[in-house]
């Protein structure tokens, strides 16, 4: 993970369709690897990786500046228009073998819509297909992106009054990963500066994790 100069770390996005994981994949690395557009079926059909370019300013080892390099793991949603629940998770677990087997994963994002209410259905359904990839520490590698956070904004809502109104649903989801979570602006998202800002978070989170990675085998 981390050599003299250099850190990389390694992300997959998950979530239902239409949430914008895609786009929050391709804010993550600051480009366009994934193709993300509205439609009323799900867009991505197979995983893809994204990498990053080297990006600089961002942390810091031993008073040293590090270049850190994002890897992304795009995913077909579930539910899926197109695909089953086997189909996806086979083709998931499969891509997630063969790209971070080796290096394993830091974090899996689990995307969701802020601007829409999560119900008990759609919790258990989603955290049931993450443990069934991820294993039983699903909720130590896992952080909560919540997409549309600019719709919450114009309706007048913070972060904090925003979870003070939050489902119960949503809270205890969110208390289940150690309240890693992310609200992700998706007009700002492509400026620089808030994706370093992000980034950070998430590597705030994978520091409170002692580094740890996940790893994953056939």
């Amino acid at each position: 993970m981390v050599d003299s100069n250099k850190m990389t770390i390694n992300l997959i996005v998950l979530g239902r369709t239409q949430t914008g994981k895609s786009a929050a994949g391709n804010s993550l690395l600051g480009s366009s690897d994934f193709k993300s557009h509205c439609s009323p079926s799900s867009v991505t059909t197979c995983c893809s990786l994204g990498h990053s370019c080297r990006i600089s300013g961002i942390i810091r080892r031993n008073g040293c500046e590090l270049a850190l390099r994002v890897r992304v793991l795009d995913t077909p949603s579930y539910p899926h228009t197109g695909l089953s629940k086997e189909q996806v998770r086979d083709t998931v677990r499969s891509a997630l073998v063969h790209h971070f087997g080796k290096d394993g994963l830091h974090l899996a994002l689990l995307v969701l819509r802020a601007d829409l209410p999560l119900c008990p259905d759609e919790s258990d359904q989603t955290t049931q297909f993450i443990q069934e990839l991820l294993g039983p520490t699903w909720k130590d590698f896992t952080a909560v992106l919540l997409t549309h956070a600019d719709k919450a904004e114009e309706a007048g809502l913070s972060e904090e009054a925003y979870l003070h109104s939050a489902s119960s649903t949503l809270l205890s989801l969110l208390s289940s990963v150690q309240h890693k979570y992310i609200f992700l602006d998706n007009q700002k998202s492509i400026i620089k500066e808030e994706r370093d800002t992000i980034l950070r978070k998430l590597l705030n989170f994978i520091r409170q994790n002692n580094y740890r990675v996940l790893l994953l085998k056939h």
